[in-house]
């Protein structure tokens, strides 16, 4: 009798330079930047995860990465007042703020901060979302988000393939400039934009997916974290309650395939005792001040010290 197969895996996943406890990761996206952000910060990778906040389109996640490459400086005249706070349309909602003053100190902050990040960085992941964007009318530019502003200011345009190729390659050349030794890693995300429509998602998605595999070249990869979700485990049981966003196995499991082919052996050794480590922090114990307990406590501090010298890592 023929065996049955109740799955397709994806198979061998290429790969560049690994990730080890040297690495520096910058991580720009979609919320799929910051699942995967959240798995490296828990390992206790350096990792900086999307400075401007969530972005969701190429051109934005683009202009951004620009942003920080020129230093750009942003002022009064970038701002606009809607619903009692000061919101940038370039950046997520995390910067607006009542205070104009605050809103530009920690856009300018983050510029300065990520400029750094990047020029050492040793890899930069890419997560795009989707090719629907929304262009602010009165002056025709692409807004990362539309802060609530009435739909009537913007119209809805679906990115070509050959305008996303343009904007990704003048982007890869402006970051090897900036850091020739950069991998750069691009992924799309998993999330279905079903707002848009059921065929409008798969549309957007192919754009991407094409643009992403025609600027491939020796300094940048692609990790399917879509391929896995919609082929590999392809079943609703994976989806949060929304049927849109991957859950928390998905998650576990998709990073797990990151792991396995981007990061070094030893890593995947020293992510467990990491991993002990952390769930001993997140501990609460019945008897804090228990002879046991302190004993506890005790061992995971020298464990934690051990850990730190060894790798140059803060817990």
């Amino acid at each position: 009798m023929e065996s049955t197969a109740f799955r397709t895996q994806i198979g061998s996943v290429p790969h560049g330079k690994q990730i080890d406890y040297h690495s520096k990761l910058v991580l720009f996206g979609s919320c799929f930047s910051e699942n995967i952000g959240n798995k490296l910060s828990y390992y206790k990778f350096d990792t900086h995860t999307n400075p401007y906040g969530v972005l969701f389109n190429p051109v934005s996640i683009a202009n951004a990465l620009q942003d920080c490459i020129q230093k750009r400086v942003f002022t009064e005249d970038d701002l606009f007042f809607h619903n009692e706070l000061w919101h940038s349309y370039v950046h997520h909602s995390d910067f607006s703020n009542s205070d104009k003053g605050k809103v530009l100190q920690a856009m300018n902050r983050t510029i300065e901060t990520t400029h750094e990040k990047l020029k050492t960085a040793s890899h930069l992941f890419i997560t795009l979302g989707t090719s629907w964007v929304y262009k602010e009318r009165s002056k025709g530019k692409v807004v990362a988000n539309c802060h609530k502003v009435s739909q009537r200011e913007f119209d809805k345009v679906l990115l070509g393939v050959p305008e996303i190729v343009e904007g990704l390659r003048y982007l890869q050349k402006e970051l090897l400039k900036l850091n020739p030794e950069l991998t750069i890693i691009y992924t799309v995300s998993p999330v279905r934009h079903l707002k848009d429509g059921f065929m409008e998602n798969t549309l957007s998605k192919s754009h991407l997916l094409t643009a992403i595999h025609q600027v491939k070249d020796e300094f940048n990869w692609y990790f399917p974290s879509y391929e896995i979700m919609m082929d590999d485990l392809r079943e609703y049981r994976f989806y949060k309650r929304d049927m849109l966003h991957p859950n928390d196995l998905a998650i576990d499991y998709i990073w797990s395939v990151f792991s396995e082919f981007w990061m070094t052996s030893s890593v995947i050794s020293v992510q467990k005792e990491v991993e002990n480590i952390q769930k001993g922090l997140a501990h609460k114990p019945f008897h804090s001040n228990s002879a046991a307990h302190l004993k506890f406590r005790k061992q995971l501090q020298e464990k934690i010290e051990a850990l730190e010298i060894k790798l140059g890592i803060k817990f």
